[in-house]
């Protein structure tokens, strides 16, 4: 038997309002499984779990108020002495409040009258049926309900108290980290070159595009220079991370910044990470995204290309250690073999923390990205 407590979800995060069980008791539950949905300044994140057994008592009934490391319900079943993925909230501060009790302890509410289709598709879209009204029989809710309320702009991301959360986090890096940065730039040429060829005889729907190839850069030099992805905590000092999961900034309509993770980039092709990214950002501009998503980031990326940036400084988001920039790619004059030509280049900047690297690790890691690039067809 063991505890499912509610997750960190950010270095920010000291509590989370759960707003839906997804998992009744006595369902059987598996690692990655999504079991509930907990509402937070990020707006309403699925929650998943990272243990094998079977769901028992819910402890804490949709619409109490959580804080970080405090247990939601119990989890039969796990047998002892069995190695599981370390839970999100080990690797931040908030940690420490794993041992805070329940301020509100209540019963499960009482079930939802819904059809099964419609339980089904509201899971998939992370839609609380308690909060849709029902026109089937006897009120009950129908999968003509939850259609209805999926292609309704999602409620509940308050917008202002998202801008505050960041507003604070950023104020935090800014007092305790001490940021330096660097910058280069890239020759695009052939990276665009590679990009047009791939794309010639697809629809624009399965196009691959710059995004995909800068973020398997990073992902690769990343392999060579690891002090750039994980994590710094005091007192313990910076913890490298064996897997390489890069959060990419995505902005959300009316306002606000994500920046949920992609795992395992070092994995992915310029296909599957462009089939990540377009899935991570419909979902989070609907306000679906995962708990491993926010908590996972071991890096961020930030493109303001298609903005009409040139260059972008960004602030470390603790407990990461860097992040890195990308600005759009502009037609300057450059020196090829000894000739003036018009070159498509790119301003790529770092911003690291100096507690665990400095200038010259940081201007090695920048030319390895901008290698990769040249060797498009290696990504």
């Amino acid at each position: 038997m063991a505890e499912f407590r509610m997750p960190s979800l950010g270095a920010d995060m000291e509590a989370g309002t759960l707003v839906e069980w997804l998992k009744k008791p006595g369902d059987s539950v598996h690692r990655g499984d999504i079991v509930a949905v907990v509402e937070t300044d990020k707006g309403a994140i699925e929650v998943e779990i990272f243990m094998e057994g079977t769901m028992g008592q819910q402890l804490v009934a949709p619409g109490t108020k959580v804080p970080v490391g405090a247990p939601l319900a119990v989890i039969e079943g796990v047998a002892e002495g069995v190695t599981k993925t370390p839970a999100p909230e080990a690797r931040t501060p908030e940690a420490k409040s794993a041992s805070l009790p329940v301020k509100k302890i209540v019963p499960p509410q009482a079930g939802v009258r819904a059809s099964p289709a419609a339980r089904k598709l509201a899971a998939e879209r992370g839609i609380n049926l308690a909060g849709l009204k029902g026109f089937g029989p006897e009120g009950a809710i129908v999968l003509a309900d939850v259609e209805k309320a999926g292609t309704a702009p999602r409620k509940g991301l308050d917008l202002d108290k998202m801008r505050r959360a960041i507003a604070a986090a950023m104020t935090r890096s800014k007092r305790e980290i001490p940021h330096y940065y660097l910058s280069t730039t890239i020759d695009m040429v052939r990276a665009q070159g590679w990009l047009a060829e791939n794309n010639a005889a697809r629809p624009p729907e399965a196009r691959v595009l710059m995004a995909a190839l800068t973020l398997k850069a990073v992902a690769l030099a990343l392999q060579k220079y690891p002090k750039f992805n994980g994590f710094y905590d005091e007192p313990g000092g910076f913890t490298p991370s064996a897997a390489i999961h890069i959060g990419s900034a995505i902005a959300i309509r009316g306002g606000g910044l994500a920046s949920p993770a992609i795992h395992d980039c070092d994995r992915l092709s310029p296909d599957e990470m462009m089939a990540r990214l377009r899935d991570l950002a419909a979902r989070a501009r609907e306000g679906r995204l995962r708990s491993s998503e926010l908590s996972d980031t071991t890096i961020t990326v930030s493109s303001l290309g298609e903005r009409g940036v040139e260059s972008l400084y960004g602030i470390i988001y603790p407990p990461q250690v860097a992040i890195v920039g990308f600005g759009r790619i502009v037609e300057k004059p450059a020196v090829i073999d000894g000739k003036i030509e018009a070159r498509p280049m790119m301003i790529a900047t770092l911003a690291a923390d100096h507690r665990v690297t400095d200038g010259h690790l940081g201007a090695r890691f920048l030319n390895e990205i901008a290698a990769s690039l040249q060797e498009p067809g290696k990504l």
